[in-house]
């Protein structure tokens, strides 16, 4: 980054603050334990905490200034309103952005297909691209996102999440983007917005901040392809589809790669390209074809993004794989802790299922939340699944998950735990030297503990 991130006048004519003392900064944050010095601290007030009483806290850590509601010790910036002035400040940011921007949202790989496509931008253009960091994709995440890009970024990218309708439609008008990419449709949020066809129109609403010659990237796989079509018709100047059939981007070959990954022949807008993907899965295969279609729609340099996509590892809580010292041995432990519906978890189990072992292939699966009166079916629904994942034993989290193991009707060992710590308990009594262990659900329920516990100071590795 060339020259500060913002300067004291900068943001007093942002948000109509007023700053006791010039000074420039170098970051921003609203979480006092990410403080760096030379930062901005945004005192942002919360239902349990508010930020004004960390102030202290971040000026100890090295921050310059700190963004307020109340007058404070240390040089800060006045404002009325602090949530309305970091979103003023994101405002600012994108109106200085000369550069392209991307919007990514999804029921399923938001988060991966986001880092991804950055990975795939920073290939071309080092230090260049600016991207949400972990899962920054809600009402306040996207705009500190926003207020943190550097002024000569040559890409941002920004993942935009939600609960309800209306919200994403929102983010997307802040982020403005020249491409917004929806990755897929599943039942996540359900028990909020009450059918899929809600679900998907949340999902589309990312169209409506659109520039005015956006590039709408929609999946093709999807019963609500059509759905989506019609709302990016409305806001897009180009629609492209990607995934199998008749989609506009679409993989020609693709083959299982020596290491895990794939090998992948795809036709694009532009070109056909052949290159690898590091990570494991046909849903990878998927994701790539949703990058490859951002990338392009950009104009940006299909070839670096290929190569990106070959180097690319696993992320955490969503994929990456750690060797665990086992009895003289090793196992693989595979974390996709971090989030879980019916799409992502059929998805994993199938990569479980084609993971070559010496040993046996074993899952630690968690409840999937947030989807209401149709949680007993969603979860009885991986039965298939998991049973086509070639499993010798399965640990059950969580007493929503009970159905699941009816479902399966004695077909394999079944245990079912309470909490995280049980499964650790249950998973570390089992795990042999050449096992290949699945450990997946919903972020709420804990179970990035048991990689901790399990995995230890393993290293992630790629296989």
């Amino acid at each position: 980054m060339s020259g500060p991130l913002w300067t004291s006048a900068e943001i007093e004519a942002a948000t109509g603050g007023t700053a006791t003392a010039p000074f420039e900064v170098t970051g921003v944050t609203f979480d006092s334990r990410e403080v760096e010095p030379g930062f901005l601290f945004v005192a942002m007030p919360g239902t349990v905490a508010d930020g004004h009483d960390f102030v202290a806290r971040a000026f100890e850590k090295g921050a310059v200034a700190a963004l307020v509601s109340r007058p404070v010790e240390g040089v800060h910036v006045l404002v009325d309103d602090v949530p309305a002035a970091l979103e003023a400040l994101a405002v600012a940011s994108r109106a200085r952005m000369t550069g392209k921007v991307f919007g990514v949202t999804g029921s399923v790989g938001k988060t991966s297909t986001k880092e991804a496509l950055a990975a795939a931008l920073a290939r071309r253009h080092p230090g260049k691209v600016h991207h949400s960091v972990k899962s920054y994709n809600n009402h306040t995440g996207v705009p500190l996102s926003l207020a943190r890009m550097p002024r000569d970024s040559v890409y941002g990218v920004f993942e935009m999440g939600m609960n309800n309708r209306g919200e994403i439609a929102a983010l997307t008008r802040l982020v403005r983007p020249h491409v917004a990419l929806v990755t897929a449709i599943a039942p996540a949020h359900i028990e909020n917005l009450g059918s899929m066809e809600a679900i998907a129109d949340a999902k589309g609403e990312i169209f409506e901040g659109l520039e005015p010659d956006g590039t709408a990237i929609i999946p093709n796989d999807t019963p609500y392809r059509d759905r989506l079509l019609k709302a990016a018709r409305r806001h897009a100047e180009t629609s492209v589809t990607f995934g199998s059939g008749d989609a506009d981007v679409t993989a020609l070959h693709a083959v299982r790669g020596d290491k895990g990954g794939s090998l992948v022949t795809a036709r694009l807008q532009s070109a056909d390209l052949t290159f690898t993907i590091a990570q494991p899965g046909e849903h990878w295969v998927g994701n790539s074809l949703a990058v490859l279609a951002a990338v392009d729609a950009a104009g940006a340099d299909l070839a670096a993004a290929g190569l990106a996509l070959g180097d690319m590892g696993g992320l955490k809580g969503r994929g990456e794989r750690h060797l665990v010292k086992v009895g003289g041995g090793t196992a693989l432990l595979i974390d996709e802790s971090y989030n879980a519906n019916p799409a992502s978890m059929a998805a994993t189990l199938k990569t479980l299922g084609a993971e070559r072992v010496d040993g046996r292939r074993l899952a630690v699966l968690g409840t999937m939340l947030e989807l209401g009166t149709h949680s007993d079916e969603a979860h009885a629904g991986l039965a298939p699944a998991v049973l086509d994942a070639g499993l010798a034993e399965l640990i059950l989290v969580g007493d929503a998950t009970r159905p699941l193991a009816q479902a399966l009707g004695g077909k394999l060992p079944v245990t079912l735990v309470a909490n995280a710590a049980e499964a650790a308990d249950a998973l570390l009594a089992r795990l042999a030297p050449g096992d290949a262990v699945l450990v997946k659900a919903s972020n709420g329920i804990g179970l990035a503990s048991v990689v901790e516990r399990v995995a230890g100071g393993a290293a992630s590795c790629s296989t």
